[in-house]
């Protein structure tokens, strides 16, 4: 038997650090916190898709009383996306999160379901998308999925 060490790699960076297209990015997925419904776990994220023309979609988490019913922000964003522009892919993803006391402190990562919808769409056009997980104490900035998610399970698998 052999052990076998596996390492992630992913930036920290300060906001001035950001370039001013992923500035802006962050700064929709903050204000899309805004935007969720989130009465029972009063945890609110936000997140915000760059797509390939450039435009930018957000989501919100949605809770339901009847759990699991609701939906996470990064796949209401994803989602949202897919369905009114399918013909761009995304090209970078930013996720924010919030609670009572303010803006979390270390940034927040996409839960396994979110980050499989997100594999899928890397799988789907071919391309990775950029992933920039927002805290106050600083921004994780990572290239794809895969480096979230490194034993993933796509399409090609299956064949």
């Amino acid at each position: 038997m052999k052990d076998i060490k596996l390492e992630v790699y992913y930036k920290l960076a300060q906001p001035d650090e950001l370039s001013a297209a992923d500035k802006e990015l962050v700064e929709k997925a903050k204000a899309a916190t805004a935007h969720s419904y989130s009465n029972y776990s009063h945890f609110c994220v936000g997140a915000a898709v760059r797509l390939s023309d450039g435009s930018i979609v957000i989501g919100a988490n949605q809770e339901n009383a009847a759990f699991p019913s609701g939906l996470c922000a990064e796949r209401t964003a994803v989602f949202a996306a897919q369905a009114q522009h399918p013909e761009y892919d995304i090209t970078a993803l930013a996720i924010a999160a919030r609670n009572d006391a303010g803006f979390t402190k270390r940034p927040i990562s996409p839960c396994g379901a979110c980050r499989q919808v997100i594999l899928e769409v890397e799988d789907r056009y071919k391309k990775p998308v950029r992933i920039l997980l927002y805290g106050e104490q600083g921004i994780y900035i990572f290239s794809s999925v895969k480096d979230m998610l490194p034993f993933c399970f796509t399409d090609d698998d299956m064949r």
